[in-house]
């Protein structure tokens, strides 16, 4: 109390002496207005800069100044119809003097604003700046308020950066703290401060500590401890002695060397090492746990993976199991396809740390993992087919505990190109929990994708409802070749629209070599004669081909007639025309994609509702895993394509639309424009 009380009667006496503060003298801070360019365009912005100096020995302020300090006040003089923005500042320093901490600038710092220029000005037209700037400069003995009087001229003109102006500035401009993006957490309680901030495990952190910028929240002066958990960092220090705590925090989160992150944070629980908001909010991964099971279940309908489930599920019937039996076919069948889940999920975890910008089925963006999908494809088709029988690879009709392993890694492996309702989100929300939850969420999709046959195999009265073994079974298994045939011919479309009409010719020669050999293989095995020859040359011919064919063609710049190609820059430059804009982001190898273009974006009644108003088309083809796109993607919360967005004109955020669409959702929200 008696700390805080002093720190009022500094501010006070150093404020009160306004008369001392114009008075003729040295000023102990040098300060220069800058502007980035001196011809902003008509309807633009230009940034100022006001880079100052202290004296050896004086320090300036932070916006909170901390225990005694004061923020820089600015009186604008600006012509008719230009407005300036809030004075930015870059990270500060600390500084103790007599107990009371001060958030300081003891070195050369430069502060921002920003101008907007109306619209409609000519060009040539001269826009004189002045300012004046109030602010506190003390020693560790004493403080002085200061005034300055700063001017600049404008002219109105195309708003062009000088290189070495902008060059200045972007150095200049790396002292600013960046945005975190996720919120923070915090508590008070006991007189204890506590803030879990979302910050990768893998981020280096340095010398960490926050700058908040409203009081009442913490006592400044006191030690706050850092640590670490995963991918949540725990700040915890003294509350604040006196003051009504914020309903919204914001701050600085410094991580050494003059850099930092603004964040925000909200009331919340947080414990001594994980907060339920920021370090993993359990609710909410149970929830995009249960997404990722019911997306996974939902997977079983999809074409490349129907025809292995219904036949491993006949199969069972056809054996009369025991009930002990057809539980440990249905444990082994789950736990293949969540090995497969769980490692593609660890798999994608590992390239993101990394760096790399990856996502669901990112595997599908190299045309040699096509190439042997297609080669699986063809060869489980010529098996259904009943062309080759090869026990080893008919892993949908053995039995066992083995086949049925072997059929849930196919399983999962054949499903990797599919994706559908409630995944997006689920595999999205993975993607900023901490690893152990992340895994979760995958092994989920896993569960899901394997609860038809796990219920199949434990629920007897299941099973005893599956159709009596006959003749008609063999009948059955040629009719679910057909989407098997299918798949294969999706993959190799694919395959050519990522690197071109030689590798889909080689992708497609490659696979139907692989089904000569094995069906050869097949036929020396019901003879009675080894095929280990005719396997390995199948092997050999799929590395192969995947080894000939060359990499995927970018294929960004790639779009339908009417859509154009995405980028964030076309996306402004539509939104300042003030036109409605649907930007939809898509990959070759997503089935649900080119079923919602296909049954909804393509139809002619919506394409003509876009066109009669005026809605601009956007295509983000991530087909080749580009990485722009990807974080843009990332920044919508989803983990890969589909991915949806509606801009509305004068609406500040988009609305992200359902992973299923439909004709008349599309053509309503076009027509929301007449309305």
């Amino acid at each position: 109390m008696i700390r805080a009380l002093l720190c009022i009667v500094m501010t006070l006496l150093a404020w009160s002496g306004v008369a001392s503060a114009q008075a003729p003298g040295p000023k102990h801070i040098a300060m220069e207005l800058v502007a980035e360019t001196p011809r902003p365009a008509a309807g633009g912005r230009v940034t100022l800069a006001f880079v100052s100096t202290p004296e050896p020995g004086w320090h300036g302020y932070w916006k909170n100044g901390g225990d005694a300090g004061v923020e820089t006040i600015l009186k604008w003089a600006l012509p008719a119809g230009v407005t300036a923005g809030p004075l930015r500042y870059p990270v500060p320093s600390r500084l103790i003097v007599s107990g009371l901490m001060n958030y300081v600038y003891e070195r050369p710092f430069v502060q921002f604003a920003e101008l907007t220029v109306p619209v409609g000005l000519p060009a040539g037209t001269r826009l004189p700046v002045r300012v004046k700037a109030d602010y506190l400069v003390c020693t560790v003995e004493i403080c002085v308020p200061e005034s300055r009087e700063l001017a600049t001229e404008l002219v109105v003109g195309d708003g062009a950066i000088d290189p070495a102006a902008r060059a200045r500035f972007d150095g200049w401009r790396q002292a600013l703290p960046k945005p975190l993006g996720s919120e923070a957490s915090f508590a008070i309680a006991d007189k204890r401060f506590r803030m879990a901030v979302p910050f990768p495990a893998d981020a280096p952190l340095g010398d960490a500590y926050f700058y908040p910028l409203e009081g009442g929240a913490i006592d400044y002066a006191a030690k706050q401890a850092v640590t670490r958990s995963g991918d949540t960092v725990l700040i915890e220090t003294a509350a604040a002695p006196i003051g009504t705590p914020p309903a919204l925090l914001t701050g600085v989160l410094a991580t050494g060397e003059g850099r930092g992150f603004a964040i925000t944070a909200r009331p919340g629980t947080v414990t001594a090492g994980v907060s339920e908001a920021a370090g993993i909010d359990w609710s909410g991964a149970l929830l995009a746990f249960a997404g990722a099971v019911l997306g996974g279940l939902l997977l079983n309908v999809m074409p490349c993976v129907f025809p292995i489930l219904s036949l491993k599920a006949l199969s069972l019937a056809k054996s009369g199991a025991s009930e002990r039996a057809a539980r440990r076919e249905a444990l082994a069948y789950t736990a293949g396809i969540v090995l497969v889940c769980l490692g593609l999920g660890a798999a994608i975890l590992a390239l993101r740390a990394g760096g790399s910008m990856v996502g669901w089925a990112f595997q599908l963006q190299d045309p040699r993992v096509i190439v042997v999908l297609l080669a699986l494809s063809v060869a489980i088709a010529l098996n259904l087919s009943g062309l080759w029988e090869v026990p080893s690879v008919s892993v949908a009709t053995k039995g066992g505990p083995g086949g049925a392993f072997a059929t849930g890694v196919l399983a999962a492996v054949v499903a990797t190109p599919c994706t559908g309702p409630f995944m997006g989100a689920a595999l999205g929300a993975a993607l900023v929990l901490p690893w152990y939850a992340a895994l979760l969420i995958f092994g989920g999709l896993g569960l899901g994708l394997a609860l038809p046959f796990l219920l199949i195999g434990f629920v007897p009265a299941l099973r005893r409802r599956l159709p009596k073994p006959g003749a008609w079974m063999e009948r059955f298994r040629r009719v679910l070749a057909v989407p098997m045939w299918l798949t294969a011919l999706a993959l190799a479309w694919v395959l050519g629209r990522q690197a071109g009409v030689d590798a889909m010719t080689l992708g497609l020669l490659a696979a139907l070599l692989v089904g000569f050999a094995l069906w050869i293989a097949g036929r020396r095995q019901g003879a009675g004669r080894g095929a280990g020859t005719a396997l390995i040359a199948a092997l050999v011919l799929t590395i192969g081909a995947a080894a000939l064919v060359p990499r995927a063609k970018s294929s960004a710049e790639v779009a339908q007639a009417g859509d154009e190609a995405f980028s964030e820059a076309r996306l402004a430059s539509l939104r300042g025309e003030g036109r409605p804009v649907f930007a939809y982001f898509t990959a070759d190898w997503c089935l649900t994609c080119k079923v919602n273009e296909a049954g909804a974006i393509d139809r002619a009644a919506v394409r003509d509702g876009f066109a009669a108003n005026r809605v601009a088309v956007l295509k983000g083809d991530w087909t080749d895993g580009d990485a722009e796109l990807g974080r843009f993607i990332e920044r919508h919360n989803r983990a890969g394509v589909p991915l949806y967005l509606w801009y509305a004109p004068g609406q500040a955020s988009p609305r992200v639309l359902p992973q299923v669409l439909t004709p008349s959702m599309l053509t309503a929200l076009a027509g929301e424009r007449r309305g």
